[in-house]
């Protein structure tokens, strides 16, 4: 069993109605890497919002009563917060410095996604989550098979942090033509016991070994090419990732 994660070099500076996928393949033929069925393309967070236009200029942003309210609790830009709260479905902890959001795709992460690093501009903008990254990645994952006729797969991540530990970690947050849970249960161990529980959360750990590639901080490769996944591919999308709120005993 191998697998190859390689980093997609030289994509440019992504803007907004750039084509991704023409990107992409563009790239890869540079490389000289041959596509093939059952290939992973995963993509960083940033490239897909900022292609799909999620720039906000919080000099344009007024600050609810909520909002202002908040930052005051929080210590945050009141503009800021007003973002964080359009882009939630509810606020889940708050401390001086940070906000805890159940963001409107369902997933828990701090200020709801939002993002002013490798941001071009001033400071004043920001960067938001793309708004169905589900959606994003199927339509990712469409145009890269029609363009090449193979049959591929997309993921979108992002760095989050993990309510245990220290350190953020790629996550997975759109997902397209892959798993995300492989489940175990009823399967023998190898001394033949029957497992009762085991869920494996492939997708993110697949985006785990990629941001690995891609690097946390100057985001030069924000694209990366995966060969030899092992597991079966097959439709699916993040909610299956997602834990059920009377299942969460930390919400």
């Amino acid at each position: 069993m191998t697998l190859s994660i390689s980093a997609i070099l030289d994509i440019p500076m992504i803007k907004e109605g750039d084509s991704l996928p023409h990107i992409i393949i563009q790239s890869i033929d540079n490389m000289q890497i041959q596509l093939q069925n059952d290939d992973v393309i995963v993509l960083a967070q940033k490239i897909v919002s900022k292609a799909e236009g999620r720039m906000v200029d919080l000099r344009e942003v007024k600050p609810s009563a909520e909002a202002i309210a908040l930052g005051g609790e929080t210590e945050k830009d009141p503009r800021l917060v007003e973002m964080i709260l359009q882009e939630s479905n509810s606020i889940v902890r708050k401390r001086p410095g940070l906000i805890i959001a159940e963001h409107n795709q369902g997933f828990i992460c701090a200020n709801a996604g939002i993002d002013h690093s490798n941001v071009a501009g001033s400071s004043d903008f920001i960067l938001l989550l793309p708004e169905d990254s589900d959606e994003s990645a199927g339509r990712i994952r469409q145009e890269l098979e029609d363009a090449t006729d193979l049959r591929l797969a997309v993921l979108i991540i992002d760095s989050h942090g993990r309510a245990w530990r220290n350190g953020t970690v790629g996550i997975s947050i759109g997902l397209s033509g892959l798993p995300g849970i492989v489940d175990k249960r009823g399967s023998k161990d190898m001394f033949g016991y029957e497992l009762k529980v085991t869920e494996i959360g492939v997708a993110d750990e697949l985006a785990a070994a990629a941001s690995l590639m891609m690097g946390q901080v100057a985001e030069g490769t924000p694209v990366v090419h995966v060969r030899g996944f092992p597991y079966k591919l097959r439709d699916a999308n993040l909610e299956e990732l997602l834990r059920e709120k009377d299942r969460d005993m930390f919400r």
